[in-house]
């Protein structure tokens, strides 16, 4: 089984920046695409990023595009996501999630973590 717990989220003003992680426990999954998604109030989960098992291969919602960057450690099993220039419309629950092919469709995702909040303030 696989454990994948998110952390660095937080309240930052507009313009700002935050590191948010997840590492992975359980078992063992470099192999895996690892992936960032994130849930306003009120609204669906969306797509935020993805990056493929070597990291050389990343796909970034258009929305976000050029502010975040996705990258990974498979050493120490942990995902990483840069967030600047940050936006109110930024704000919401942030999850991580691995799987065995790269899909901006959370349904094909096997694992998730439980969020982490983000909040930005205009």
């Amino acid at each position: 089984q696989v454990q994948l717990v998110e952390s660095g989220g937080g309240l930052v003003q507009a313009g700002g920046s935050l590191r948010l992680s997840c590492a992975a426990s359980g078992r063992t999954i470099s192999s895996y695409v690892r992936a960032w998604f994130r849930q306003a109030p009120g609204k669906e989960r969306e797509f935020v990023a993805d990056i493929s098992w070597s990291g050389g291969s990343t796909y970034y919602a258009d929305s976000v595009k050029g502010r975040f960057t996705i990258s990974r450690d498979n050493a120490k099993n942990t995902v990483y996501l840069q967030m600047n220039s940050l936006k109110p419309e930024d704000t919401a629950v942030y999850f991580c999630a691995a799987g065995s092919d790269a899909s901006s469709n959370g349904g094909r995702y096997a694992y998730w973590g439980q969020g982490t909040q983000v909040t930005v303030s205009s």
